[in-house]
């Protein structure tokens, strides 16, 4: 499937208002190698705007060299846009004219050109080239990803461990009754008392646990005598 298929129309517009904006920096502003006032064009590998003259020499140069798109009416891809803006022509030439006598002649345009970007004549010998992957790669890796993070540092992620330390634990609502009398003399009863062998084999009474006994003496009264009003 073509990429270029996968821009929306919203996305092709957002990538050309951000095209727009990089050429009207100052560093943009002028063509990458000739100086030519207001370049339309760019190099997406090379990450340089340049005006159509020099896009001409670029195309003849191969697209294992140079990438040709125009900023206005070609479709462009998120991170090809992304390098452009990583980029520039001021960066660039910071590698492709590294040692580019001052001053120096650049007529005709086609050779120097050709021995800018295909003979690295004047390129840097300390700086790594920029290279689209290289810098992607720079801009993935300090990003933030949900999944890489662990769960410790997910602060105000939908994470599991974050919401069972910092949520109140709060126990479901009990639903109250109300006591039972002896249906004969009308009397409160007390539940017969259940109870459990412990593991120190002594007995523990599980009603103590849900019924705050008067310390008063109570008749115990069967459970067929028993009447629940709730």
């Amino acid at each position: 499937m073509n990429e270029k298929a996968s821009v929306s129309k919203e996305l092709n517009a957002k990538h050309a208002k951000v095209l727009l904006g990089l050429l009207k920096l100052p560093q943009n502003k002028e063509c990458a190698d000739c100086g030519s006032k207001a370049p339309r064009w760019a190099s997406i590998n090379l990450g340089v705007f340049i005006c159509l003259q020099c896009s001409g020499i670029h195309r003849s140069l191969g697209v294992h060299i140079s990438k040709v798109r125009s900023t206005t009416l070609d479709t462009w891809l998120p991170e090809q846009v992304s390098f452009m803006q990583l980029m520039g022509n001021e960066k660039s030439n910071e590698y492709w004219e590294a040692e580019l006598p001052p001053d120096f002649d650049r007529n005709p345009m086609e050779k120097f050109i050709h021995s800018k970007y295909v003979e690295r004549k004047w390129a840097s010998t300390c700086l790594p080239q920029p290279m689209p992957e290289k810098c992607l790669d720079k801009c993935v890796s300090t990003s933030i990803s949900i999944r890489g993070i662990p769960k410790k540092a997910r602060k105000y992620s939908l994470d599991e461990e974050f919401f069972t330390k910092e949520t109140p634990q709060i126990a479901p609502p009990t639903r109250s009754r109300a006591g039972s009398f002896d249906l004969m003399t009308g009397d409160p009863i007390v539940p017969l008392p259940v109870t459990v062998q412990d593991d120190t084999n002594g007995s523990r009474d599980l009603f103590s646990l849900l019924y705050v006994t008067e310390e008063t003496d109570r008749t115990v009264v069967p459970p067929s005598r028993w009447a629940t009003f709730e």
